[in-house]
């Protein structure tokens, strides 16, 4: 190893110099092209409708049922809307299961849900039954078995195997130049061979093992192994001898995203994971109040042994687990006001931590289940108004808080006290300009959190503005994919858990990179995927494994089997 050493310090400095020169100009058209063949596809697919039934009316009309679970009721957001006065604004939920089967869920209506004259709570429906809902008859006519196989050839077809490899070998060699460039400027030979050696080993892995299950599509994991080779690459201009550790946190993340996956392929089985997701979450945050270590003025670390966690990250997961929900149990009152109570609970301990950046992302994913479940903008209001007050009082008992938020927006008034990171981040932001002073050639890398908080700014210093934006663009475009591919997913569990994994991505990049520029507080949370940590890496993997569960192309989810689902009638 020391022979590798001397001979890459002992190639000609020009040669090298010439390498470096051409990485600043090269590296973002990499990354660039990267994106452009990942995210096109996941922006441009077309969220068909699919008609899985018709609902049959005594006048002969037939209304088309789209979803797996489906709203039928008087609301105009209801799946399938019935306009007459006796029907509730949600009567009742109509669900199809895997094996074709059909229940129907009154959901606490008025007037009450009748099959062959029986009022019924919940009842498995059979082709020629008769079904009343506030006194307007119908019967369900579910699709045949040829059209099922219809319309899985009609779905929109994930990308080809050899596309995913294509993408991913421009990745590798994106990660092989910037690794060879670190080896230029760095002592550090061991660590970053592992680390960027490591990531590539991993990835291909991964996509073999996708092969094998026939799911090829990669677009969503390529993306995420981009941005965890860019914090790579931060951590070896960092602190290059901790690569393998957050390469041990990688190994972590992806076998936490595969479990996540593979809890969701048995719906039933996801749904009893909500209540150990439930206490799981608790206990953690409620261990860390306990044993946890303060640092920075939060009471948010557990330190065992060698090893330190953030067991708020791990909370994150859980609590995406416990606000996804079937439809049936989201129009269950008992069950919205649960979820609110443990909203409190979650929210009063990293109150108590003083970990009030990673409470405020939790708000904003619960005001994204609240959102969903009741499609109300005035309990969205009353949520936002009653963070104000909480926010007010937050300021007034923890001083920790209140430094932070004093020196917001007044950086340059202090810009040796309290300003100084942020001050010397938008020096070296500017510094960069756009194509960014070399690999190993910033001044970030001296500055404390210059691998985590302020990731933004080392990246923006080294590499240029393109290429850290790109990556927020990144986190964007797996949001709107989230989307546009929830708005056709057959099970809310899966639309709900998405949206919401996406909105922490999403909430936490803009705290991260608005707050290293000063266009909000600085709040200590991590850029997802790329901050060095290894709990933020195993969050965002687990989080990124909901994304993944709601993707509706053809054979891409590993989420999603041929199997039978259970019903239950209770």
């Amino acid at each position: 190893m020391d022979q590798m050493v001397d001979s890459l310090q002992g190639m000609d400095s020009a040669f090298v110099g010439v390498f470096l020169a051409v990485m600043r100009f090269v590296a973002p058209v990499l990354v660039l092209m990267i994106l452009w063949r990942c995210c096109k596809p996941l922006l441009t697919f077309r969220p068909e409708p699919e008609i899985w039934a018709w609902l049959v009316m005594k006048d002969g009309k037939k209304i088309p049922v789209l979803h797996w679970e489906n709203v039928i009721g008087q609301h105009k957001r209801s799946d399938i809307l019935i306009d007459f006065p006796t029907v509730s604004r949600n009567h009742a939920v109509l669900t199809r299961y895997d094996d074709g089967s059909w229940t129907i869920t009154d959901t606490d209506s008025k007037n009450g849900v009748f099959v062959n004259g029986k009022r019924i709570r919940i009842h498995a429906l059979e082709e020629e039954d008769e079904i009343s809902i506030g006194g307007v008859e119908m019967t369900l006519q579910p699709i045949s078995k040829q059209q099922v196989e219809r319309l899985g050839q009609l779905r929109t077809k994930a990308s080809s195997g050899m596309e995913s490899i294509a993408n991913l070998l421009v990745l590798s060699i994106f990660q092989a130049l910037t690794c060879i460039a670190f080896l230029f400027t760095s002592q550090s030979v061991v660590p970053i061979l592992a680390g960027f050696g490591g990531i590539m080993a991993l990835q291909w892995a991964l996509l073999v093992f996708y092969l094998i299950i026939r799911r090829p599509a990669f677009e969503v994991e390529t993306v995420a192994f981009l941005l965890c080779t860019m914090g790579m690459a931060a951590i070896c201009s960092v602190k290059p001898e901790e690569s393998v550790k957050q390469l041990v946190a990688l190994c972590m993340g992806i076998v936490v995203f595969l479990l996540v996956g593979w809890s969701m392929r048995d719906l039933e089985r996801a749904k009893k994971m909500r209540y150990v997701a439930a206490v799981g979450g608790i206990l953690l945050l409620a261990v860390t109040l306990v044993f946890g270590k303060e640092y920075y003025g939060a009471k948010n670390w557990l330190v065992i042994g060698p090893m330190s966690i953030q067991p708020s990250e791990l909370a994150k997961v859980c609590f995406v687990y416990v606000g996804a929900s079937a439809m049936d149990r989201l129009l269950d009152k008992r069950n919205l006001i649960t979820f609110i109570v443990y909203t409190l609970v979650v929210c009063g301990c990293l109150a108590l931590m003083n970990d009030f950046g990673t409470a405020l992302i939790f708000f904003f994913a619960f005001l994204m289940i609240a959102y969903m479940r009741s499609g109300s903008i005035g309990t969205i209001a009353l949520a936002v108004t009653a963070l104000g007050f909480a926010g007010i009082t937050a300021l007034n008992i923890a001083p920790h808080a209140l430094k932070r938020f004093s020196s917001w927006r007044h950086i340059w008034d202090d810009p040796l006290g309290a300003g100084y990171q942020q001050t010397r981040a938008l020096m070296c932001i500017g510094s960069g300009g756009i194509f960014g002073l070399g690999i190993g050639q910033g001044w970030m890398k001296n500055l404390f959190a210059a691998d985590s908080d302020m990731v933004f700014a080392t990246l923006s210093e080294e590499w240029g503005l393109i290429v850290p934006v790109l990556l927020v663009l990144a986190i964007m475009a797996l949001a709107l994919f989230t989307v546009r591919s929830s708005a056709v997913s057959r099970s809310s569990f899966y639309t709900i858990g998405a949206c919401t994994a996406a909105t922490i991505l999403v909430v936490q990049t803009m705290f991260n990179v608005l707050g290293t520029l000063d266009v909000l507080p600085l709040t200590g949370v991590t850029f997802p995927f790329v901050s060095n940590g290894g709990s933020s890496m195993i969050c965002a993997w687990g989080l990124l494994a909901f994304v993944k569960a709601a993707d509706t192309r053809q054979n891409a989810s590993f989420a999603v089997r041929s199997g039978k689902w259970r019903r239950q009638d209770g």
